[in-house]
């Protein structure tokens, strides 16, 4: 079953991820300086790009653009991409490979830079996996890194070199930005373009805030209810023999809200969520033993569970989506025991799994899912019983908000 499961998700997967992302109204300026206006790929790249893919006309040739040849590029009203060669310092975050050093180790890099404000005084960012770097420029000087760098101490503390504060102090000097405004700023995003947009606006109306915010909601709460169908099996293992009882798959229904959180990149196809619900099982089977006439089990299982999981969409069109889930689950009985006739009491303690899950998006609004939880053992505390519970559940959505 679930093997079935695994490669029918991989083949949505493999069909759907060449179509779900569009090609967009945009231009490139190559190093000519000719402009030409196109159609490109849009992938909402969370790491700045070295190349994108490009079309004339909506039936023409899909081509690829890069670095070398491109000094710009943009989509319409959602980004811009600038070619620069900069000094970067890439310098690690991590503690394990921080360096000892506190100034910026300089290499000369030629990057597209995303550009965030564009006016008297420009900011751009640079994002490649877990490193981010921003520069700027104005309209007397050139682009330049705005520093900020952890370092390693002699005394084995972590230092931070926190130059683009002075930086900023000397290039942006505005009647409405005060000392204590930059002093007091964090190196993120958010901070540094309320800055920059404060300052522009202090000396042209006229400039340009690339970094629009994002449509559709971020975050969403979603009523969860559904069906179950599981199945358990009662297993004990000793020297002697081995014992079992197999119970019946048994219908039972599920009521959880989740909270849903879209990342900010690859076109908010990607997102986080964390649902609580809880779940019952009850059912009775026969319980086999060597030597000993066969009796009666019974289940009692009620618990809260918790799934920790990755989505991924599949935009079918404005409407509709297909969607992918992995998750964690991490589940909390009560008042849940396995109980012989011969009046041996088996309690269910905690157990842990992992889920996944196809489902449809209707509208951000409903949505249906089917997801299957692989095998858990209920009776961990207990050293020679064991089971086998799994379960494949109808999950219907209502988006709260």
């Amino acid at each position: 079953m679930k093997n079935q499961l695994l490669v029918f998700l991989i083949s949505i997967l493999t069909y759907h991820c060449n179509a779900q992302i569009i090609f967009e109204k945009g231009y490139f300026v190559n190093d000519s300086g000719q402009r030409t206006n196109c159609l490109i790929k849009n992938i909402d790249w969370k790491n700045n790009p070295i190349k994108f893919q490009y079309k004339l006309s909506e039936e023409g040739e899909v081509k690829i653009a890069t670095i070398e040849s491109i000094i710009e590029f943009g989509i319409t009203d959602i980004s811009k991409y600038e070619r620069y060669t900069v000094n970067m310092d890439r310098s690690s975050e991590s503690i394990k490979d921080m360096s000892t050093v506190k100034k910026p180790m300089f290499n000369e890099e030629q990057l597209f830079l995303k550009g965030l404000v564009e006016g008297k005084a420009s900011l751009y960012m640079y994002e490649d996996k877990n490193l981010r770097r921003y520069f700027y420029k104005t309209d007397i000087s050139d682009i330049e890194q705005l520093i900020f760098k952890n370092y390693r101490t002699a005394d084995n503390k972590v230092g931070v070199n926190n130059r683009y504060k002075q930086q900023l102090l000397n290039s942006l000097k505005c009647q409405n930005i005060q000392i204590k405004n930059i002093e007091n700023m964090e190196y993120k995003k958010k901070e540094l373009v309320n800055l920059f947009v404060k300052y522009n606006k202090c000396h042209n109306p006229e400039f340009t805030h690339l970094e629009k915010k994002r449509k559709g909601n971020m975050f969403n709460l979603i009523l969860r209810p559904g069906l179950n169908s599981s199945s358990l099996l009662l297993q004990r293992n000793t020297s002697l023999s081995s014992r079992e009882a197999d119970f019946d798959r048994e219908l039972g229904f599920r009521v959880g809200i989740e909270a849903e959180f879209i990342l900010p990149f690859n076109k908010n196809k990607w997102a986080i969520f964390i649902e609580p619900f809880y779940q019952y099982f009850n059912s009775e089977a026969m319980y086999n033993e060597q030597s000993i006439q066969a009796q009666i089990a019974k289940v009692d299982y009620q618990s809260i569970e918790f799934q920790f999981g990755v989505r991924h969409y599949f935009f079918l069109n404005d409407k509709s989506k297909l969607f992918i889930n992995g998750s964690y689950v991490i589940d909390f009985s009560f008042n849940s025991n396995i109980e012989l006739e011969a009046g041996l009491i088996l309690d269910i303690e905690k157990a842990t799994s992992t889920a996944v899950g196809l489902g449809y998006n209707y509208n951000s609004k409903y949505s249906l899912e089917l997801r299957y939880g692989f095998s858990r053992d209920l009776l961990t505390n207990y050293v020679s019983w064991g089971t086998d519970y799994n379960s494949l559940s109808v999950i219907f959505g209502y988006t709260i908000f």
